[in-house]
């Protein structure tokens, strides 16, 4: 299984709920790797703390790519394991913004799906985090993915951007990826006691946007975890909120 967590939009929660998500994953004895395609490197962070030393990372993987071809570039030397059994990591890098343009006129928009067909033969799953743009690394993401998770954080211009995006990766499932499912919207960040993130979010079930059932309130203990670079189900797993992101993934994941 290959999944992507996208959204334009910045701020929605994406490496929060990647790394989370493959964190369950993991701890249900999945063989889980999380790709982590953002320069900032949240995901990288969230998962293995201070990132000193970290070698090699995905900015030398598409560096190699512009020189040779991904069976040469030895795909899993990539691969980092994390202190989490069962989780691995491909560790983000400043590099990514500036090797774009030249990955873009080399048009290698299909290398990270090659590879992902390499990297399946050792994960049972593999969680794919994205930058907020639709950009060379997102496009790859939609590329190589087989599902799509989009977050959505409750807010009016978070809906206007919400359309633009499911235009976009119906365009790139189209056009390149014809097995690519938009699996859900997730409702991220929700106030249950506030009215309009309810009623933003029964307009969009009304139009038909696949908001899924489950809904991830804001919560203090996620920022907690970030904090310690501990997704929440090895920092509290009775948490609440923990238990939020368990009922996630058991509803993603009872639909196949």
């Amino acid at each position: 299984m290959r999944r992507v967590v996208f959204n334009q939009k910045g701020g929605v929660g994406k490496s929060t709920i990647t790394c989370n998500l493959a964190a369950i994953s993991a701890s249900r004895g999945l063989r889980t790797l999380v790709i982590d395609l953002d320069q900032q490197a949240n995901s990288s962070h969230y998962l293995l703390g201070k990132l000193d030393g970290i070698m090699p990372t995905l900015g030398k993987f598409f560096e190699h790519l512009l020189n040779y071809s991904y069976y040469q570039a030895e795909i899993r030397n990539f691969v980092h394991p994390t202190p989490f059994p069962n989780l691995s990591v491909m560790v983000a890098d400043n590099s990514l913004e500036e090797l774009q343009n030249k990955l873009v006129a080399r048009y290698k928009i299909y290398k990270l799906r090659d590879a992902l067909q390499v990297l399946e033969k050792d994960f049972d799953a593999i969680y794919i985090d994205t930058p907020p743009a639709l950009n060379f690394y997102t496009q790859s993401a939609l590329i190589a993915a087989q599902r799509c998770l989009i977050p959505f954080d409750c807010d009016q211009f978070s809906r206007q951007a919400l359309y633009t995006l499911y235009e976009n990766v119906k365009e790139i499932q189209q056009d390149h990826n014809k097995t690519l499912t938009i699996e859900g919207i997730v409702v991220n960040q929700f106030t249950p006691r506030a009215k309009l993130p309810r009623q933003l979010v029964d307009e969009l079930i009304a139009e038909g946007l696949p908001v899924l059932a489950t809904h991830i309130a804001t919560s203090i203990k996620i920022r907690e975890s970030h904090q310690v670079a501990k997704p929440l189900i090895y920092f509290d797993n009775k948490h609440k909120t923990t238990q939020a992101f368990i009922q996630l993934y058991d509803e993603l994941d009872a639909r196949g």
